[in-house]
C-alpha cells in the first residue's frame, strides 16, 4: 500500500472515529449525506476574490466546518456560572410556539433541551448556519435534523430539510456575502444586493420577484437618452443700449438730416 492511500486511510480512520464519538457524546445520528460528506472530506473551504482597480477583493466564501468544529452551540451551564446568570435559553417564550399552526413554516428551534445544535458555518460573523435536532429527548437519540440559519438578532430561519439541499443553495449562491440573508424578511444589506445583482443576476432577480408582489428591483434605473443627452444652449440675451445714447444718436439723426436738406437747397 502506497503512502497516499495509507494517508487516505488515516483520514477516513480518524473522520470516522470523530463523528461516531460526537454522535455518542450528544446523543444523535448524523443524516447520512452529511455522514458520506465527511467520508469523503473532513471540511470544505472555498473563497474567491474580484478584482478592482487592480487589487483583489476577497468577496466570496463557501465553508463546512470539519468534524472537529462541529461543536454543539448550546454548551452546558458551567459549574462556575452564576446562578441567576442569562442564558441562550431565555430567549424562548411561549409564542414561539404559535407557529406550530402553520404549514408552511416550520417551528422554530429551541434553545433548551428540547433542541440539539451543531454549528455548520459562521458566515464571516453574519450570522450561524447550523445542523438542529428538534424535539429531542433527554437520554433518547435524536435522528430527524433540519438545516436552520441563526441570524445576529438571534432569530431563526428555515433552509433546508437535508445537507444536500443546503450545499446546493451555498453552490448556487456563489458563497456571496449574505446570501442565507435572502431567507429572512428583511433580506441581506444593499451592498450585498449589488453583488448579487452582478454576479448571479437570474437567481437574484427571480428571488426578488417572489419575495416582492409588487416585483421592484431596487436597483438603479439609469436611462442613457437621459443621462448622455445635451443640454441645449439658451441663446445670450442682447444688451439694451441706455436712454442718453438713444436720444444723442436720434439728435445726431436729425442734424445730418438738416445738413443733407440744406445742402441740397
Amino acid at each position: 500500500m502506497s503512502d497516499i492511500d495509507m494517508a487516505v486511510l488515516y483520514t477516513f480512520v480518524m473522520c470516522y472515529s470523530s463523528f461516531v464519538f460526537i454522535c455518542q457524546k450528544n446523543t444523535c445520528i448524523l443524516p447520512e449525506d452529511l455522514r458520506d460528506f465527511y467520508l469523503t472530506t473532513d471540511s470544505f473551504t472555498l473563497t474567491w476574490s474580484v478584482k478592482l482597480d487592480s487589487e483583489c477583493v476577497p468577496l466570496g466564501c463557501m465553508m463546512i466546518n470539519s468534524v472537529a468544529r462541529l461543536c454543539p452551540l448550546l454548551q452546558p451551564v458551567s459549574l462556575f456560572s452564576l446562578p441567576n446568570a442569562p442564558s441562550l435559553a431565555d430567549l424562548d417564550w411561549e409564542e414561539s410556539g404559535t407557529e406550530s399552526g402553520s404549514a408552511r413554516v416550520p417551528v422554530a428551534p429551541h434553545f433548551d433541551s428540547r433542541s440539539r445544535i451543531f454549528e455548520l458555518d459562521s458566515c464571516g460573523g453574519n450570522g450561524k448556519v447550523c445542523l438542529v435536532y428538534k424535539n429531542c429527548t433527554p437520554g433518547v437519540v435524536a435522528q430527524r435534523s433540519e438545516i436552520w440559519f441563526l441570524d445576529r438578532s438571534l432569530c431563526w430561519h428555515f433552509l433546508t430539510t437535508t445537507f444536500t439541499s443546503y450545499y446546493r443553495l451555498m453552490i448556487t449562491h456563489l458563497g456571496l456575502p449574505e446570501w442565507q440573508y435572502h431567507f429572512t424578511p428583511y433580506g441581506p444589506s444593499p451592498q450585498a444586493k449589488q453583488w448579487a445583482s452582478l454576479y448571479q443576476p437570474l437567481t437574484f432577480n427571480c428571488e426578488l420577484s417572489l419575495a416582492d408582489p409588487a416585483g421592484d428591483l431596487y436597483l438603479n434605473k439609469l436611462d442613457p437618452s437621459k443621462a448622455f443627452k445635451g443640454k441645449a444652449k439658451v441663446p445670450a440675451p442682447k444688451k439694451k443700449q441706455s436712454t442718453q445714447c438713444n436720444s444723442g444718436g436720434a439728435a445726431k439723426g436729425q442734424s445730418n438730416a438738416g445738413r443733407q436738406s440744406g445742402a441740397k437747397r
